[in-house]
């Protein structure tokens, strides 16, 4: 006989990947492709998520990137990549860190493909993001709400 008859099973899902909204701009062009570049590019980065029901979840993973010369933008990148998740039963001082950690390291590499996708369509080299550390950055998030300060957009 089982003893876990009280006790709820810890679930936690993945329902579904999708990219909820996408952006680019080049409002240089064409007159970047004609002359010598070398832009510096900013990425900024932040998950939002939003409780559905009881159980489900949408953790939205943002990102920015913008390519610049001096004065000029030489293209700009937006790509809202989410999913929905199912959580049920599972402790809550384990629900923000699946939330703000676990599920945005799902969503990434989907949200660094589009990225590399729309700027190499725009006629531009690819631009591959290097892997985040997650884990780290919501802890640095956690640090940042314990000290009374408002989290901000992580930047790379």
């Amino acid at each position: 006989m089982s003893e876990n008859g009280n006790a709820a099973e810890q679930q936690f899902g993945l329902q579904k990947i999708y990219l909820k909204d996408l952006s680019f701009e080049s409002p240089e062009a064409p007159h970047v492709f004609t002359q010598d570049w070398a832009p510096e590019v900013e990425v900024q980065m932040q998950v939002v998520n939003q409780q559905l029901d009881a159980t489900t979840w949408e953790v939205e993973l943002q990102l920015t990137a913008t390519a610049k010369t001096e004065e000029h933008t030489v293209y700009l990148v937006e790509v809202k990549q989410a999913g929905v998740f199912t959580l049920q039963n599972i402790p809550e001082d384990q629900v923000a860190p699946l939330l703000g950690s676990y599920c945005p390291n799902l969503l990434f590499p989907f949200a660094r493909e589009a990225v590399s996708d729309l700027v190499g369509k725009g006629g531009f080299p690819q631009l591959l993001l290097a892997p985040i550390n997650f884990d780290a950055l919501y802890m640095q998030q956690l640090e940042q709400q314990q000290a009374g300060e408002e989290p901000a957009i992580i930047s790379h």
